[in-house]
């Protein structure tokens, strides 16, 4: 059985993040097939986390948790073991730890890049930053054996000589069966279908700010709004959001998952994805998988998703939002229809082994 090292994640279970979600979702699927080692970020990892999860086997290494530097240290550490013990492939999730590939490859490690984001498109990073991922971009994509885009738009921005290696194999989702129970809801003082819920990190690209603005022009009477995210490094941006939130009777509960997030999904009356910056929307896949009405950011990577009309709003426009809030919240539940079933986590994991056979 080959041996497979995976890094350029915190880690899961329980840990924050799109990637970490990807990861933990579609390794489970293919541990059969391979002998996986996925690293984790110790800083990330709660005192009792599983040192196995679903035939997949952890190494967890020091990490830091200061901005810009974290995933840089982290993935030096990673790339450092991986050349020390030689695994068959070694599987790298986005651009930032990418940046190793060339002195993985030059020890004649076979290496697979998932480019998860355009981090250097994010607000959240100085000139300096984004300058730098650009660099780690460019040398990720040159350098890798085959690339995963989890978006199919974002390959087209590449010369043929990175097309050739790439592939597209989206964000998937867990289907599951909506809850009746409303223990958690009630802890957080909000009833069922009278709350509008959206998700994700507290950080500048998410949109949360322009999202609050909306909802407290409007301030809907009826309607609570739940933002469920955590904070992985406090900004003045997230001390801003916690103060409106807080000014505007606005529901933080920080990261949310399992049960508790099940319960959020079920009971829904709108879910709303602000974000400027996004590659394949996991969230939405999420929401959409419990049926819910949808407003989106019309940004590509949402509308790529051909949701209805008068699902999408103008990013970042506060009027507009507050606009399609006041529409959405006044007509009748209405599920945006999506082809929800292309997109379990079992077939997109199908794809993963025709990756690795090529190399």
């Amino acid at each position: 059985m080959k041996r497979l090292f995976v890094f350029g994640t915190r880690g899961f279970p329980c840990v924050q993040g799109g990637v970490e979600k990807h990861c933990e979702n579609i390794y489970p699927n293919i541990a059969h097939l391979y002998d996986i080692h996925v690293f984790r970020r110790i800083p990330y990892l709660t005192q009792n986390a599983p040192k196995t999860y679903k035939n997949i086997k952890f190494i967890d290494l020091p990490s830091t948790k200061i901005k810009g530097f974290e995933a840089f240290f982290h993935s030096f550490l990673c790339t450092i073991y991986c050349i020390a013990k030689r695994p068959d492939i070694v599987h790298i999730h986005n651009i930032g730890p990418g940046m190793f590939i060339p002195l993985l490859r030059i020890t004649g490690i076979k290496v697979v890049l998932t480019y998860h984001s355009a981090n250097y498109e994010h607000n959240k990073w100085n000139a300096i930053s984004k300058l730098i991922l650009r660099l780690c971009e460019l040398i990720a994509t040159r350098w890798a054996s085959k690339i995963i885009f989890v978006n199919q738009l974002r390959i087209r921005q590449f010369k043929q000589s990175v097309v050739r290696k790439s592939v597209f194999i989206p964000n998937g989702v867990t289907v599951k069966t909506p809850t009746s129970d409303t223990a958690y809801l009630q802890r957080l003082g909000v009833s069922p279908k009278q709350y509008i819920l959206a998700l994700g990190r507290i950080t500048q690209e998410k949109g949360f700010d322009y999202l609050i603005q909306a909802y407290a022009k409007i301030s809907p009477a009826n309607y609570k709004l739940v933002i469920a995210g955590g904070v992985d490094h406090e900004s003045l941006f997230s001390k801003k959001i916690k103060e409106q939130a807080n000014i505007h009777g606005i529901i933080m509960p920080g990261y949310v998952d399992g049960d508790n997030l099940n319960q959020l999904y079920s009971h829904a009356k709108l879910f709303v994805l602000p974000s400027y910056n996004e590659e394949f929307p996991l969230v939405m896949l999420e929401a959409l998988s419990y049926g819910l009405p949808i407003l989106a950011s019309d940004i590509p990577a949402n509308l790529q998703m051909n949701l209805n009309h008068n699902d999408y709003f103008k990013t970042g426009d506060c009027d507009d939002l507050a606009q399609h809030l006041t529409d959405k919240l006044s007509s009748a539940d209405c599920s945006s229809s999506f082809p929800i079933d292309l997109y379990s986590w079992e077939s997109i994991s199908e794809e993963l082994p025709k990756v690795y056979n090529q190399l």
